[in-house]
């Protein structure tokens, strides 16, 4: 029986496999013809060349288009095994581990909703490597698919009621290496608070918080004590430079500060984004609050991510790997009219489809490019709206159970 099992495994998985190897080739073939400059992982390889000559990383001006270092201290630290290989190899290496990742960040997706099977995974993987945050994720080599494993990996491992003293240290690690998953610490601490005061034990998610806390505070410490002029530089004056990261109302900036920028037809949106921001902020936060509590993890950790992509100054649409989780979300709940939409959006590449580049096309465009150019802020704010009314109000005496 065990022979027979076991041939009927790999019966099942030889087909998913062998479809995730073949897109798995086509797009790295694809890639090559493209002459994909992987301009991200050269900044990155250039931060621990800085690091390691002791030289100035917030000075730092790389590549033709003389992109600076925008990454906290910590992050540099571990860009520096980078100057170990030559270039080829090093992009080699980046495209093959970003390929992994993926393969990762869909299995805990999957397990994020309950439905993880082997050849699902696969399966899916082999659609998920063609959306567009996903191609352009490794078409600059960037660290976005890492950032999002750890944190799943951290949400995903233990029901919420029972986390592990490992609980908190995938967010926090991606707090220190790019700041925009720190809301994922803050989701848990106003969750901790609004368990309290309802009378609830909120003593897990404020222990997650803490978590989450100590490993940004520990990985940040270690920053400043290995680069301290550079950490204070960073602390104190780059961190609240956005316009370092690039100008607002390109077409890759797909939060609400770059839809506002391209609307208003101006590079600087100033307190209209701000009050936005903050408005989203709260309202986000209130949601994946709510459904959390109501025991929709996967529903709360889905919102929050797309609450920090809003609300960033600058979410270029790489960021976006997080419509994976969301695709397969709404999918496994129900939506599929829905999820299917979403995937076209992300498949669709429609954002490049505007004038971009070189005189800033951006701040003229018509109708139609704005709305082409809003596509993935506008997804996610409806994903917004659909989460606060996809869980029903928990009854009297009835017990919240995640799902």
């Amino acid at each position: 029986m065990t022979v027979i099992a076991f041939s009927e495994t790999r019966r099942r998985v030889s087909a998913p496999l062998g479809a995730c190897l073949l897109s798995f080739t086509v797009f790295w073939l694809a890639q090559r013809a493209a002459h994909v400059s992987m301009i991200d992982l050269m900044v990155y390889r250039a931060e621990g060349a800085t690091v390691r000559a002791g030289g100035d990383l917030y000075a730092l001006r790389v590549t033709a288009a003389h992109l600076p270092s925008t990454y906290p201290p910590f992050a540099a630290l571990l860009f520096t095994p980078l100057t170990l290989l030559d270039v080829p190899s090093m992009r080699t290496l980046a495209t093959a581990g970003n390929l992994a990742l993926l393969l990762a960040f869909v299995g805990l997706s999957l397990r994020l909703v309950g439905h993880v099977r082997v050849g699902c995974v696969l399966w899916v993987t082999a659609v998920a490597v063609w959306c567009e945050p996903v191609w352009t994720t490794v078409r600059y080599g960037q660290v976005n698919l890492l950032l999002a494993v750890l944190v799943l990996w951290d949400l995903s491992r233990r029901p919420a009621e029972r986390p592990d003293r490992w609980a908190g240290v995938g967010v926090g690690l991606a707090a220190a290496v790019k700041l925009t998953p720190a809301l994922f610490a803050v989701f848990l601490l106003v969750t901790g608070l609004v368990a309290r005061v309802g009378g609830r034990d909120g003593g897990p998610w404020l222990r997650h918080a803490r978590g989450a806390a100590g490993a940004f505070a520990g990985a940040t410490l270690l920053a400043a004590a290995v680069l301290p002029y550079d950490s204070w530089r960073f602390w104190t004056a780059m961190v609240f430079r956005t316009g370092r990261v690039g100008q607002a109302e390109e077409t890759a900036n797909q939060a609400l500060r770059g839809v506002l920028a391209r609307l208003l037809h101006t590079a600087e949106p100033g307190a209209l984004w701000t009050a936005a921001a903050a408005l989203t902020a709260v309202l986000g936060l209130a949601v994946a609050v709510v459904v959390e509590l109501r025991g929709g993890r996967a529903w709360a950790v889905a919102v929050c991510a797309v609450t920090a992509l809003l609300i960033s100054p600058v979410s270029w649409s790489h960021h976006w790997v997080w419509c994976v989780p969301v695709v397969l979300l709404l999918w496994s709940r129900g939506h599929r009219a829905v999820a299917a939409g979403t995937l076209l959006v992300f498949c669709s590449y429609a954002l490049w489809w505007v004038p971009h580049g070189h005189g800033r096309p951006e701040l003229h465009q018509n109708t139609l490019d704005l709305a082409l150019s809003a596509l993935y802020p506008v997804t996610g704010a409806l994903f917004l709206a659909l989460a606060r009314t996809s869980l029903p109000r928990p009854g009297p005496g009835q017990a919240v159970t995640n799902e």
